[in-house]
């Protein structure tokens, strides 16, 4: 793995780990931001779980390539439907900008893995 692909995949880690977490403990400002965007409760906490699966997935990629591979195009897909839900909700860039670069992060690492493989 290369040290690029080893970076990205540690940014992601960082994040989803914090965020994954943070929405399954039900902190405050994450559940009012996911009823904003139309999430239940419920939904908000299987966000969370996909979210700490998928930085679990980005750490064994470290040793399994696939893992890291099919975490990242997993996350790609969660921030483009996250991108989406801020357009119909009518937010400003601004909201949407953090769903946006973490996709985008996510696609160059997809991408980085599928051309290492």
């Amino acid at each position: 793995m290369s040290i690029v692909i080893g970076v990205l995949s540690l940014l992601l880690t960082m994040a989803f780990v914090g965020a994954g977490g943070a929405r399954l403990a039900g902190v405050e400002p994450l559940r009012g931001y996911a009823a904003h965007l139309g999430l239940s409760r419920a939904n908000n906490r299987v966000v969370g779980a996909v979210e700490l699966a998928a930085a679990a997935g980005l750490i064994v990629g470290f040793w399994i390539k696939p893992f890291a591979l099919a975490a990242s195009i997993g996350l790609v897909a969660m921030m483009v439907a996250t991108v989406f839900r801020h357009v119909r909700s009518k937010d400003p860039i601004a909201l949407a900008s953090p769903a946006a670069t973490l996709g985008v992060l996510a696609v160059a690492n997809a991408v980085l893995l599928g051309l290492a493989s």
